[in-house]
């Protein structure tokens, strides 16, 4: 392996050749790895976005000194195959004690040209951040003072970086493999190498840690899914037609060539293959992990980051669930101090509170804002009883005895339609839901071969108002959870799927007969919410999106780091819909429709 530190080197821009969009095309440098075979073909693109358009510079080593932090820029890393990545560190000036690194992996700009706080001010970010916090990165000059070094990196094909850019691959993971070990070989370093930071940062942390590099001591994966298929681009097999075309945009940034994902997507509409690249072995991870997701990233990071901590082989493993805006929560001082309480004790060995720590830590939400901690020792929680409530057609109520009389209602099946039904149940006691909840629902459709199915839980307040919830991390009027299903995706993983999970194989499609009611498995994202006596739950099963955009809203200019194109609020939307005429839900009697619910015993 070769791994090289070039100093004073301007490289010329590569030249992009062969076809701009898709198919196959000459290889750029280091878009054919050594030892990667796969049963698919990448596709490629030219960059939406050119570096200079976002205040991006040509890479020319640069050395300085700021607040005693020594930042060297655009120091040139070689992968293995001898494509040259672009990083910069910051590190303590004249320490001569070596210290361990941090390194934020992530497409947005290793120069931080996002600045959260000023231009997504619904975030909530309140935290005083410097000008060198790259987008859901850790703030060098905090971080720094502390005995740490920060690198932040632009990968393959991002920005000035050669090479051409593929998107949470096992191409990509191997680099940082080789990034990781390069920051634990430095001279400063100590060794030990950490990875930090939010989504796309946390992400990537799933794909390298599988990989097990030496020098990685310690992961903290802040909100990041981990299966890009269930969870970004196919929602219970729906496609997803805002988000994951915004993110495509959002990433590609670069003077090469970039993966072309959404041709990628319309080759590949099921689970195969190439899906399968985008997800990591997570069982393969066994460095320690302190992984923190949320309730509020229902169709986005929830239920990933969940999954992650379930699944990875970790002997040292500990879980965060809050119910706050993500970003905000990232930079909150509380959060970054249990960010140094973890890495202090696993790549400075200091003993800190970690020792102390509940294995898992969870917000039960009461209202925006307002929750009860709860500490736990596994998840799901063993004890949970899983408990049914049924549906009743008749007063659309949910109950818990099983309903004797059968009955049916229907909503138009339209995406604007707006049209719903739903189902209500009255708390007698304080009751706390957390954890894994699953809709059976006898099902119709009435004027079509298939369905789209969208299932939102609400809670209500004793007068039978709403109670909203932090949602992504942007918006304070979320619901408790989310779930969907496309009716020919319901062919359940029997591996996989449990009593409260059910698993999509998304192997094939399987069509429906107009008006034949069939039984549908839904799966709705974990949540955690505390509900109290005379409060209500609420399900609504509906043929749209839970929220929709202002269609007002203007687009995105350069201000604020983003391609002309991009919407202001990115949402995970469904509007490629095969919804007709009406959708028929049948309760009652044969049709055993209930929802499985998480009641956590007191």
């Amino acid at each position: 392996m070769r791994l090289l530190e070039n100093r004073g080197t301007r490289l010329p821009a590569l030249a992009l050749t062969g076809r701009s969009r898709s198919g196959a095309a000459p290889d750029l440098p280091g878009e054919r790895r050594i030892g990667v075979k796969h049963d698919f073909e990448y596709r490629f693109r030219e960059p939406p976005c050119a570096p200079e358009e976002l205040g991006g510079r040509p890479p020319q080593y640069r050395r300085s000194v700021e607040d005693g932090v020594l930042i060297e820029r655009d120091l040139a890393v070689a992968m293995r195959d001898g494509v040259r990545i672009y990083v910069d560190v910051y590190r303590p000036a004249g320490e001569t004690r070596a210290v361990p690194a941090l390194v934020a992996w992530g497409p947005y700009g290793k120069h931080g040209p996002t600045r959260m706080d000023r231009q997504f001010p619904k975030a909530g970010i309140t935290a005083s951040l410097s000008p060198h916090t790259a987008f859901e990165a850790p703030d060098p000059m905090h971080w720094v003072p502390l005995g740490y070094a920060i690198v932040n990196v632009d990968p393959r094909g991002a920005w000035f970086s050669e090479g051409a850019a593929t998107y949470l691959s096992p191409e990509e993971a191997r680099d940082e493999y080789d990034l990781i070990e390069w920051a634990g070989t430095r001279p400063w370093s100590n060794g030990k190498v950490g990875l930090i930071g939010v989504s796309y940062l946390a992400l990537s942390q799933w794909n390298v840690a599988a990989l097990n590099p030496p020098h990685l001591a310690a992961i903290n994966p802040w909100e990041g899914w981990s299966d890009t298929y269930r969870e970004v681009q196919r929602h219970g097999g729906i496609p997803e037609t805002s988000f994951w075309p915004y993110l495509a945009e959002r990433w590609g940034r670069s003077k090469t060539r970039v993966e072309d994902l959404a041709q990628e997507t319309l080759e590949h509409p099921l689970f195969d293959a190439f899906w399968a690249s985008k997800l990591a072995d997570l069982s393969r991870i066994t460095v320690p992990a302190y992984v923190v997701a949320s309730w509020t990233d229902q169709g986005l990071h929830t239920r990933g980051t969940l999954e992650g901590f379930k699944r990875i082989s970790s002997a040292h493993k500990w879980l965060e669930v809050h119910g706050r805006k993500k970003w905000a929560y990232f930079y909150e001082p509380q959060s970054v101090r249990r960010q140094q309480a973890f890495f202090d004790h696993f790549l400075k060995g200091l003993r800190t509170e970690i020792l102390d720590w509940p294995k898992v830590r969870l917000e039960a939400r009461e209202k925006y804002g307002a929750g009860a901690i709860r500490t736990e020792k596994e998840w799901p929680i063993a004890r949970t009883r899983y408990t049914k409530l049924y549906l009743d057609a008749r007063d659309g109520l949910l109950k818990e005895a099983p309903v004797a009389g059968e009955a049916s209602c229907r909503y138009e099946a339209g995406y604007d339609s707006g049209a719903r039904v739903q189902f209500d149940f009255r708390f007698e006691r304080r009751t706390d839901l957390i954890g894994h909840v699953k809709l059976r629902a006898w099902m119709a459709p009435q004027g079509a071969n298939d369905m789209d199915v969208f299932v939102v839980l609400h809670k209500l307040d004793a007068a039978g108002e709403v109670v909203p919830f932090a949602f992504y991390a942007q918006f304070e009027d979320g619901p408790v959870a989310l779930g969907w299903l496309r009716a020919s995706h319901r062919e359940l993983d029997p591996e996989r799927s449990t009593e409260y999970q059910p698993v999509l194989l998304h192997r094939s499609e399987i069509k429906l007969k107009d008006g034949e009611p069939v039984p549908l498995e839904i799966e709705v994202w974990p949540s955690g919410t505390r509900f109290e006596a005379g409060e209500s739950l609420r399900l609504v099963i509906q043929g749209s999106d839970f929220k929709k955009p202002d269609v007002q809203a203007p687009k995105v200019g350069s201000i604020a780091g983003l391609p002309q194109t991009v919407r202001r609020s990115p949402l995970a939307l469904h509007e490629a819909s095969v919804n007709r005429g009406h959708h028929l839900v049948c309760t009652g009697g044969k049709y055993d429709s209930h929802l499985l619910v998480p009641v956590i015993p007191e």
